[in-house]
């Protein structure tokens, strides 16, 4: 592990490979699953704020939900997590043409309709955040509906922390990220 402020950060995010392949996987990360994606406390408010924007994109089912529940719930195991359809599917998933799925919020941001790109939990994937208190643990979450990213990363030679460039620096800064690379390299030249 590596410890950059209060992050430690687990060698698998310096070492691992990986690369979203939407072709094959179909976005399956937003509809599998036993609960939402988490969420902090302060995104609750923007997930709510950017509800009239996305609303008519949502399925009827997942409306349903979320007028029953609102946009978020706690799991079993505590958190605060995105509400989901059926047991599983994440109410603000929605389908193309071609049946892959994607996330209603980021097409209004990348319409420039919102200024809130996505819970970060959803951003960073396939990373997740624990808060243990005065530090957070910051790891590589393995999952198997995920195979073909890792192969096309290791094909395009791409770890994990690279891929995931623009959401760590959302979550932990520019010059966080920066020590990210330096501890990298070092972890390179050691191998």
């Amino acid at each position: 592990m590596v410890q950059i402020g209060d992050v430690v950060v687990g060698f698998d995010v310096l070492r691992a490979k990986f690369l979203c392949n939407l072709n094959c996987c179909k976005g399956a990360c937003c509809i599998e699953g036993d609960a939402g994606a988490p969420v902090d406390l302060e995104e609750v408010s923007m997930l709510e704020e950017v509800l009239p924007v996305i609303w008519e994109e949502l399925s009827p089912e997942a409306r349903a939900v979320i007028e029953r529940q609102g946009v978020v719930y706690t799991d079993v195991e505590g958190e605060l997590v995105t509400s989901i359809v059926h047991h599983k599917e994440c109410v603000f998933a929605a389908y193309d043409e071609q049946g892959c799925c994607y996330c209603t919020i980021e097409k209004a941001y990348r319409a420039g309709k919102t200024r809130f790109y996505k819970p970060i939990s959803c951003h960073l994937y396939p990373i997740r955040v624990k808060d243990f208190g005065t530090i957070k643990g910051v790891n590589y979450d393995r999952w198997s509906i995920c195979k073909a990213a890792v192969l096309l990363g290791e094909k395009e030679n791409l770890p994990v922390y690279q891929f995931l460039k623009e959401p760590l620096i959302r979550k932990f800064g520019e010059a966080w990220y920066r020590e990210l690379e330096i501890a990298a390299k070092e972890l390179t030249t050691l191998m």
